[in-house]
């Protein structure tokens, strides 16, 4: 009782003193700081997250222009006060403090890292339960911006930090990418204008991510989109936040035919072939998680966008200055025509990645090191959680686009695959995936596997058999309704086209049929030695009563006279 006395004494002190400004401006940092620092109690956060007290504080927090350490203290005693006392995440946004307007325009004004994480920490705290204000935030201009655009600009800021090694860079990003993604997780369905599903106009079904889209959320594409290619990877996990939350957000984002010419460059059309069983509904009911939707299968119905070359972004200007040298990081800034290739190259080369470390060699994934591997490294997290967002990008991705798939088919099943051995034995992407595909201890990351490999394949079962054999899918084709082995392929429904090579091919197994080689005739001598071999094992097996002295075989043949 005492120390909560004093931890209401003193932030009552500080905040009063700060209301009258009985305090100079230096002392404001160490005040604000105590505050702080009482705020992590929750007695201490309960007397902040008043009306008041919050109003309070980000005033403080906007008027200390020239003392950001002041000002992020401010803040940070508002974002501890949100994330210890729930009902302060509505208190903020009531009209008396309009809190969330005002910490929207605070980010639209810095460029600080640091005060860029805590403001977009406020937000995401305020918007993680989907309030109503998250319309209104879309829908309404800061300083002249939306909230997307600001949203955009502070990612492309925050990448060229983190390529500078600039201090909280990283940090920031995280932060932003999560109230981005609570954006892109509840504003479609608050709208509902753009169904992208089936189940999306009937009114009986709970609708889920990707059901709907709004046309207001495209600007965030762009700037996600270069994040995801551009962040430097992470060791030992390659998997690691900010990518871990980038990836979320793309996986809600459509791979519409009018959100085609940025995910694939500027010439890119949706394919107009997406299978129904590749949509998030479909997935979310086997326990795959695939939180996005094409709304692809309409593009025959609906005209195709006039491609537009964007502007070059603040991104891609600073890449081409910090990059001089390194190709891997290299931008054209006129034109977003490699797109494609970014991506689709980007997603299989960090999932190559991420397989080949947490299940490195030809180790079987259920293996007990795996698992000890995973909880030394993830905490707080599981593979199927870390890698099954990156597989259902991949997923989408092949579903959508027709040269994707194509381009991905070939990377993981090139035409020259040597298949004198088990594919599931290998040790590359797809020995993974297959051996995944029997997995018992990731049954998430299973699925997801499972569906990128089918979308991949045209979603045609018979081009997936054809391509890895019938025995290594049997069980996801199972799942899917396909009871036995699907008949050849057929190439006037399909992208794939078998080689003249195909036919050597077996169709449970997917290796290459060898034709058993004559062994060379044995000489008297070596039948003579053979036949005393096998005298010798079933006499042994006789006399330990393995098998009666009626079914020896040697002992009837003498009996019978075919042996002297």
């Amino acid at each position: 009782m005492a120390q909560n006395f004093f931890c209401t004494k003193v932030c009552n002190t500080v905040l009063e003193a700060a209301a009258i400004l009985h305090v100079s401006i230096q002392d404001f940092a160490q005040a604000l700081l105590a505050v702080k620092e009482l705020g992590k109690n929750p007695v201490g956060s309960e007397f902040i997250a008043t009306p008041d007290n919050l109003n309070t504080l980000l005033e403080l927090a906007s008027s200390f222009k020239d003392d950001p350490e002041a000002s992020s203290e401010a803040l940070r005693s508002v974002a501890n006060a949100l994330f210890l006392i729930e009902k302060a995440r509505s208190t903020i946004l009531e009209e008396r403090v309009a809190g969330g307007a005002f910490t929207m325009s605070m980010l639209e004004k810095t460029t600080l890292p640091d005060h860029i994480f805590v403001l977009s920490r406020i937000l995401f705290l305020v918007t993680v339960s989907g309030p109503s204000f998250i319309r209104k935030l879309v829908e309404d201009k800061y300083n002249g911006h939306t909230a997307i655009e600001i949203i955009g600009s502070k990612l492309d800021l925050l990448m060229v930090g983190i390529l500078a090694g600039r201090k909280m860079a990283r940090e920031a990003m995280t932060d932003i990418l999560k109230f981005a993604f609570n954006i892109l997780l509840y504003y479609p369905k608050m709208v509902q204008t753009e169904p992208q599903t089936p189940e999306a106009n009937n009114p009986d079904q709970t609708h889920i991510i990707g059901d709907f889209w709004s046309s207001k959320l495209d600007n965030l594409l762009a700037p996600a989109l270069r994040v995801f290619t551009s962040l430097p990877l992470t060791s030992p996990n390659p998997i690691a936040a900010p990518l871990t939350h980038v990836i979320h957000a793309l996986i809600t984002i459509p791979v519409s035919a009018e959100l085609c010419p940025i995910w694939f460059g500027t010439n890119a059309i949706a394919s107009p072939r997406v299978s129904v069983s590749n949509s998030p509904r479909q997935s979310s009911r086997s326990q795959t998680p695939q939180p996005g939707a094409s709304s692809s299968s309409n593009s025959n119905d609906s005209p195709q966008p006039t491609p537009v070359s964007p502007k070059p972004s603040t991104l891609d200007r600073a890449l081409s200055v910090l990059s001089a040298g390194r190709r891997s990081l290299s931008r054209s800034p006129p034109t977003n025509t490699t797109a494609s290739v970014n991506v689709v190259q980007r997603t299989y080369e960090l999932m190559d990645t991420a397989f080949a470390h947490f299940f490195p060699g030809v180790v079987d994934v259920d293996d007990a090191s795996v698992r000890d591997r995973a909880r030394q490294e993830l905490p707080d997290n599981s593979l199927d959680d870390l890698l099954s967002p990156l597989v259902v990008l991949l997923s989408r991705i092949c579903a959508a686009d027709e040269a994707s798939r194509v381009r991905v088919r070939q990377l993981i099943i090139p035409d020259d695959l040597d298949r004198s051995s088990p594919l599931e034995g290998r040790s590359n992407l797809l020995g993974r995936c297959l051996r995944l595909m029997t997995s018992v201890y990731h049954s998430r990351l299973k699925d997801s596997v499972g569906e990128m490999l089918f979308a991949m394949c045209d979603s045609d079962a018979s081009v997936l058999s054809a391509l890895v054999g019938y025995g290594n899918v049997a069980g996801f084709l199972y799942n899917k309704g396909v009871l036995s082995a699907p008949h050849a392929p057929s190439p006037t429904t399909s992208t794939y086209t078998p080689s003249t090579a195909a036919a050597s091919i077996n169709p449970i197994t997917g290796t290459t049929n060898n034709p058993r080689q004559d062994l060379p005739e044995m000489t008297d001598e070596e039948k003579e030695l053979e036949a005393e071999k096998l005298f010798v094992l079933f006499d042994r097996l006789e006399k330990t009563g393995a098998i009666p002295p009626s079914q020896n075989p040697i002992r009837k043949a003498i009996q019978e006279g075919k042996i002297g």
